[in-house]
């Protein structure tokens, strides 16, 4: 797994991205009490599921690999002259 220079502010991004199109998409908001972990599942299975992001092995579907799949996405989704990028 290659790591990119600002992985929490791409996950941090990543996040707020995908929850806004959960909610577009007609889902409730997340509750305070969901734990980050399975926030981050919901938003990788939403986007696997629309196909806006390539499956993990089932072997490979943990905390970090669905981390790391949100954070491939949402570099994708920025602009190359991003800050978050560079």
């Amino acid at each position: 797994m290659k790591h990119q220079k600002h992985e929490a502010q791409l996950l941090k991004l990543a996040m707020e991205i995908g929850v806004g199109y959960a909610k577009k998409r007609g889902f409730a908001d997340f509750d305070k009490g969901i734990s980050p972990k399975d926030k981050v599942e919901c938003i990788y299975r939403l986007l696997v599921t629309d196909k806006l992001i390539q499956p993990l092995a089932k072997d490979k579907e943990d905390g970090p690999n669905m981390k790391h799949k949100l954070i491939l996405w949402i570099s994708r989704q920025l602009p190359e002259d991003h800050e978050l990028l560079n």
